[in-house]
């Protein structure tokens, strides 16, 4: 088959990037996914000192979980879960993952959605946006990432860290297939179309990296199309299997593997597939398995072409594609969670089983240990190079992550984004004149959705940058007499803001002293109340004073005052940091002194803000009883001493630190208005409110209601009040205790009308039903007869009198008197069985004469009589026998 080069000789890692030392390990099937929570440091939990150290070796793995939206890092070396990471809105959502040892890049079939995490620091550093569903696909190999879009034949290079496009992508003719990087760092696309494979090598991320480079950072612009091969004829099935240096591709149309290794000549191999060969998506070692599934078989092809068959035992499942692995294969059952191992032979070695698998395992060699994960459940399975297998328990508890015993109340959710703009204008930009000096301050900008980042002062033909927390600036080397003013306006990542202009100020040498002294004092409303001496004028009158705060890294004009006190409003300062302040003061002829001493440190406070979450419950197993659930609001400058809950009439305290509590003593089915207040220094804070209802008496009602013979059943809803209850069924002197939805009454005796009752209880009281039922009848025959021949014999009862046969008494003989006579095969409904004096006569069955004592209640005559056990067959239940009769009461 025809071959092409993009370049001469033979096929190289790309410039600039290191060949991999330890064992390759591709991504074989879709899998191990999640997001990782931001900011979360990479600290091993849960294990012990060997096991950490053991930990941070790299053979590990991330496991996806479906079913519960989770990701699990499994440690080769120990098969134990070291961490667990919840992912929002992921639950059920199939996963692509692919990871190095830096980086893990997913993509969530269900949305679309592409993130990459930097494994050094567990954080999401960047997402990106694809079209939802299979088609596209996600490549990682050390520090180069592709986004492949098989449907519309675009393969793109992605810098992992910020998931930005890196030079142009390589378009292919739609419906493109692969996607792997083999393991000298080439990703593999096939072309059925075309008939074509080709390799692609990454360009350089950085211009560093590209001068290292043998070609003179010539990949720096992006990936390059390094060579094309021809191995089948345009419009055949292709599928493909990237391999330690290179590719392997069949041609499934007519069964035929095409090795492309290293620089030499492809070399296509014809197998005798009787059915559609499967690939998977990494090969190490020099041998490919081609699977059959629905044949169970796989076909192993070397390196020079050799073909040996293998049948995998039994007659199960159809197979997944087969995994090598140090010497062996490793063949997965569909859906069963059952893996085959093969030695290099072929021979069956064992089989292992992933425990409640439900659907397809994914296999996955990765830092010398094979990983198969089963998404659908909790377990999987870890592989060491001896072959060594270890179960993994992805559900865990005692990691980072694990289920927590109680779940707590779900967080508030977020504030909405704010629109974000230009800034606003700085506010009262005031100029204080001093000696050939003017002192300039001014409240800050309105941010407008963007942190500013600056501020920018213009003035006396010169122009300054002012910190954005600094909000002062003093301009020396003035003339005296001369009036300045000055502009201020704040940037941030939009733009510049409007501009400030300040008050004319003329410098003078007619400066007044500042106060010698200044006092602070936080006061529980929030406010800081701000004082200070009259300061000296020198001869002239004080007209004003400018008060300043001084907090970490930052200075802000807080206000200015014509007395020797001044008040910041609530709020204007941060609760829970530290100010100091600082008073200037202003001559009538506007000259400025310079700053006063700082007073001392002070920290704003209020009253706690409400808590957040507040959830109050009813307590379904206790009558009277509610509980009342919330989160530790803000502080707001003081420890939370303790929390104030109020439900109803009643009011209960909780230590700080405790969020939730239990009231009692309410009435039963009655809403409870509750409220809860945090308490500080300050005093109670701001409530938070819910309602709750407590448990109410149940209400039932009976839907429908049947009998047998000796059982009524009785079905029901049953309107619980917000508690559990359950029910108990009564009649006959018979009872039975369960679910409400239906309960059955046993043991009961035919013929009988009952009167049933049906009782639901909760922790708040019971409710009861009636229901009249009666059970159906059961008929027997009343026999008796002296003929002796067998055929009589084997079908009815011996009577050694004739006269005491087929009697119907008023109670068994020994009790009651003679009610009349059955007569013979008369037809009689039976109601019990009960015990009386013995009978003697030929039982069937038996082979000799045998006393019976045993009696049964019939209705006869329009009355209730008993007949004699040996006189009496019941239909459809064998001669002689007492069938479903019960005991007699």
């Amino acid at each position: 088959m025809a071959t092409t080069e993009a370049t001469p000789g033979t096929i190289e890692p790309p410039p600039g990037r290191r060949k991999r030392l330890r064992t390759p390990g591709g991504l074989v099937t879709i899998g191990t996914v999640a997001a990782l929570v931001a900011g979360m440091a990479a600290t091993v939990f849960g294990l012990g000192a060997a096991d950490q150290a053991v930990a941070s070796f790299d053979a590990a793995s991330w496991l996806w979980s479906k079913s519960k939206g989770e990701l699990a890092r499994a440690n080769g070396v120990t098969g134990r879960v070291d961490t667990r990471f919840a992912v929002a809105g992921a639950a059920g959502h199939p996963m692509q993952v692919t990871q190095t040892d830096r980086f893990l890049i997913m993509r969530d079939l269900n949305t679309g959605l592409v993130s990459s995490l930097d494994l050094t620091s567990l954080q999401t550093i960047a997402t990106a946006q694809t079209t939802a569903g299979v088609g596209v696909t996600v490549a990682l190999d050390e520090d180069a990432a592709f986004i492949i879009d098989s449907v519309q034949g675009e393969v793109r290079q992605l810098d992992p860290q910020s998931l930005e496009p890196i030079g142009e992508p390589v378009r292919y003719p739609p419906g493109i297939a692969g996607g792997t990087f083999d393991g000298e760092s080439r990703l593999w696309i096939a072309v059925p179309s075309e008939g074509t494979v080709s390799a692609i090598t990454p360009a350089a991320l950085s211009t560093a990296e590209a001068e290292r480079s043998e070609d003179g950072g010539q990949g720096a612009g992006g990936p390059k199309l390094i060579r094309t091969h021809g191995v089948a004829a345009p419009s055949h099935d292709l599928t493909l299997t990237a391999l330690d240096n290179g590719v392997a591709v069949l041609d499934r149309t007519t069964n035929t593997l095409t090795m492309v290794r290293g620089e030499a000549e492809p070399l296509p191999v014809t197998l005798p597939l009787t059915g559609v060969g499967m690939l998977p998506e990494r090969t190490t070692g020099a041998q490919i398995p081609v699977t059959v599934g629905e044949d169970r078989k796989v076909y192993v092809v070397s390196d020079t072409g050799a073909v040996t068959e293998f049948a995998i035992p039994g007659d199960g499942a159809p197979l997944r594609p087969a995994v090598p692995w140090a010497g062996r294969f490793y063949v997965p059952e569909e859906g069963t969670g059952v893996v085959h191992v093969l030695d290099a032979a072929g021979v069956p070695t064992g089989t292992f089983t992933v425990a409640g698998a439900n659907g397809e395992l994914e296999l996955e060699v990765r830092e010398n240990h094979l990983f198969v994960n089963a998404p659908n459940s909790a377990a999987a399975q870890v592989v060491d190079d001896d072959h060594q297998v270890k179960s993994v328990d992805k559900y865990a508890n005692d990691v980072l992550g694990g289920d927590p015993p109680k779940e707590a109340p779900p967080p508030p959710p977020p504030p909405a984004k704010p629109q974000v703009g230009k800034p606003g204008a700085p506010k009262q930009v005031t100029a204080a004149a001093g000696n050939a000096q003017i002192r300039l301050s001014w409240k800050p900008a309105a941010s407008n959705g963007a942190p500013i980042t600056r501020y920018v002062v213009e003035g006396a033909d010169k122009t300054w940058e002012v910190g954005a927390d600094q909000r002062s600036l003093q301009v020396d080397g003035l003339t005296n007499g001369e009036t300045y003013q000055f502009t201020v306006y704040a940037v941030n990542s939009e733009g510049e803001g409007p501009k400030a202009k300040s008050n004319p100020a003329v410098p003078t040498s007619e400066v007044p002293d500042a106060p010698e002294k200044v006092t602070a004092a936080a006061q529980p409303d929030g406010t800081v109340k701000i004082t200070w001496p009259e300061a000296n004028g020198q001869g002239l009158k004080i007209k004003s004073y400018a008060v300043n705060a001084i907090s970490a890294g930052a200075t802000t004009l807080v206000g200015q005052a014509d007395g020797t006190e001044l008040v910041v409003p609530a709020g204007e300062l941060e609760y829970g940091a530290q100010y100091a302040f600082t008073v200037t003061s202003t001559n009538e002829r506007g000259g400025s002194s310079k700053a006063s001493p700082p007073s001392e440190t002070v920290v704003p406070f209020t009253v706690p803000e409400a808590p957040e979450g507040l959830d109050a419950a009813t307590v379904a197993g206790e009558a009277g009883a509610i509980t009342v659930t919330w989160t530790a609001p803000a502080e707001n400058g003081r420890p939370i001493t303790k929390y104030v809950v109020t439900a109803g009439d009643k009011t209960a305290e909780v230590a700080a630190g405790g969020t939730s509590t239990k009231l009692t003593g309410f009435g039963n089915g009655v809403n409870v208005s509750v409220k809860v207040q945090a308490v500080n220094e300050a005093g109670e804070g701001k409530q938070a409110t819910a309602t709750a209802r407590t448990v109410a008496a149940p209400q039932v009602t009976v839907t429908g209601s049947s009998a047998t013979q000796t059982e009524v059943t009785v079905k029901a809803t049953v309107d619980a009040g917000g508690g559990t209850a359950t029910c108990k069924l009564t009649g006959g002197g018979k009872s039975v205790s369960g679910g409400c939805a239906s309960l059955t009454v046993t043991g009961l005796s035919p013929s009988t009308d009952y009167d049933l009752t049906l009782t639901a209880t909760n922790a708040a009281g019971s409710a009861t039903a009636k229901v009249a039922k009666t059970t159906s009848a059961v008929y027997g025959l009343a026999v008796c007869n002296n003929n002796t021949s067998s055929t009589d014999k084997a079908q009815h009862t011996w009577c050694n009198d004739a006269d005491n046969g087929r009697q119907v008494w008023a109670a068994p003989k020994d009790e009651g008197t003679l009610l009349g006579r059955a007569g013979q095969n008369q037809r009689l409904s039976a109601i019990c069985k009960t015990s009386g004096e013995g009978i003697s006569a030929y039982v069937y069955n038996r082979g000799k004469t045998d006393p019976t004592s045993i009696w049964i209640k019939v209705n006869y005559g329009g009355k209730t009589g008993y007949i004699s056990f040996a006189w009496f067959n019941l239909e459809g239940h064998g001669i002689n026998s007492t069938g479903p009769l019960p005991d007699c009461t």
